[in-house]
Order: structure tokens, then sequence, then C-alpha cells
């Protein structure tokens, strides 16, 4: 049975950082696409970032471009998300999802398989 789960939330100061790690079971992780998701309250949900299943291809919304890395290690099951420069706007709950297939890109839509979530807070 696929799984995902996202662990590393909790809360930060405006300007600090953050890795939030995605572990995968149950499936042959090397085939799967990832995309980093949030959403805050009251909001849609929104995407964060995404990762190609080789990991050689990543994409970025604008709002986090220089900011966030993506970056997968498949021999760990594992895609991270690090965080720099956070700021109280990216406060929400971030969500990894996962589609079988070599980039899936920034639509959620695109994701059959999603993890429970992890909150990250960013205040002073």
């Amino acid at each position: 049975q696929l799984h995902l789960m996202e662990s590393g939330g909790g809360l930060v100061q405006p300007g600090g950082s953050l890795r939030l790690s995605c572990v995968a079971s149950g499936f042959n992780f090397d085939w799967y696409a990832i995309g980093w998701f949030r959403q805050a309250p009251g909001k849609e949900r929104e995407a964060v970032a995404c990762i190609s299943s080789t990991g050689h291809m990543v994409e970025y919304v604008d709002s986090v471009k220089g900011r966030f890395t993506i970056s997968r290690d498949n021999s760990k099951n594992t895609v991270y998300l690090r965080m720099s420069s956070l700021k109280p706007e990216d406060t929400a709950v971030y969500y990894c999802a996962a589609e079988e297939t070599v980039l899936a890109g920034l639509y959620s839509e695109e994701y059959a398989y999603w993890g429970q979530g992890t909150q990250v807070t960013v205040s002073s």
C-alpha cells in the first residue's frame, strides 16, 4: 500500500529555516514524481515545488523561488523541501504528493497519492 509521511514542520521565526521530509513506502519510489503543496487556513491548496522521478527536473512557484529547494534521495525513498528566509505568509499545512510519472508539474490534480501533512508556522 502506497504511503507518504511528512515531517519536519514546526514553529519558526520570520527569516528562519526548516527542512521538511517526505518518506515514501509501499511503491517503487524511483518511478514517481513528487510535489509539495500547502494550504493555509481559509485558503485553497497551492503548489510549492515539484521534482521529477530522477530528481533532474524541478519547478517552483514564484513566491518561493530563491528561498525553497526541493531535492530527493531515491536510496532513502525521501524527498526534502528546504525552506529558508521564511515569512509569515508561508504558514500552512504542507503536503507531499506522488504520481507515477516522470514529472507531474505544479497542478494538484495531477497527483493521485497524498500524505497527511505537517504544520509550518512562521511567527515571532
